[in-house]
């Protein structure tokens, strides 16, 4: 899944950490991802960048990447191109919420 982040978000983005991703067609479920790519160049600039309420406009490109043994398990359910959110946490140490718990169909 490719999301953008704004600046501040970005920048504390560690690659290889805990992200959700929940499809649009099935929110009930929240799949299990992590930070894959967090690009180096800024996607969306204003025209210039000189004050700091203007570089928090900064957006980046992330991607999430769904574990493969879940894609695997899924595979004839996964769909490419299908909208949804991703979750991604800024601070490794603070835990999932209730409603971002992993839960995958039975």
């Amino acid at each position: 899944m490719t999301l953008f982040a704004p600046a501040a978000v970005a920048g504390r983005l560690e690659i290889g950490s805990e992200a959700r991703i929940i499809l649009d067609p099935v929110p009930q479920y929240v799949v299990p991802a992590s930070v894959s790519f967090v690009a180096a160049d800024a996607q969306f600039t204003p025209k210039t960048v000189e004050t700091r309420e203007e570089r928090e406009k900064l957006m980046f490109r992330v991607k999430l990447h769904a574990d493969a043994d879940v894609l695997k398990q899924y595979s004839r359910r996964v769909k490419t191109g299908v909208r949804g959110l991703g979750v991604m946490r800024t601070n490794t140490a603070t835990a999932w919420p209730e409603d971002l718990q992993v839960k995958l169909p039975q």
